[in-house]
């Protein structure tokens, strides 16, 4: 007779239901707004969460020109990246960040992979996360479906 009427269910690879989202980055504070874009990239909302596979969505981000920080991060907060050569230590500001070319995108980039595993699953994750400045975006084939980050916690 068994005992067990339930059995845990993980998911792999093929099991993983994944689907693509969009969410709308306007007015969103970024640390606050990453851990969730993490959270949905590494499926945690899902019920079929399993910690060592990829089961998580591609997430799609819009409008990341318009996320702010909270405080004086715009001007304070300091990133700091290494050239490879002595005393290539180089240092930016969120405010420099954005004047760059794709400097958003480094800034949502850095956020969100602080927030997921780390070796290489982590780095898998990295590859669902699109970020767009704007509101428009080339993933229209994928037929993503928009949701509200606010819903989640």
């Amino acid at each position: 007779m068994d005992t067990l009427s339930y059995k845990t269910i993980s998911a792999n690879k093929e099991t993983a239901k994944k689907e693509w989202v969009v969410v709308d980055a306007s007015d969103q504070i970024v640390g606050r707004f990453c851990s969730k874009v993490a959270k949905l990239l590494r499926g945690k909302y899902k019920p079929n969460f399993t910690p060592n596979v990829d089961c998580g969505d591609n997430v799609i981000i819009i409008n990341a020109a318009k996320v702010v920080f909270s405080g004086k991060k715009e001007t304070d907060k300091v990133y700091t990246r290494y050239t490879g050569y002595p005393g290539g230590q180089r240092f930016n500001t969120p405010a420099e960040l954005r004047t760059r070319a794709n400097g958003v995108d480094k800034m949502i980039r850095h956020a969100v992979k602080g927030m997921l595993p780390k070796g290489r699953l982590g780095r898998a994750l990295m590859d669902n996360l699109y970020v767009f400045e704007g509101a428009e975006h080339n993933k229209e084939a994928q037929k993503p479906k928009s949701i509200d980050i606010n819903q989640y916690k």
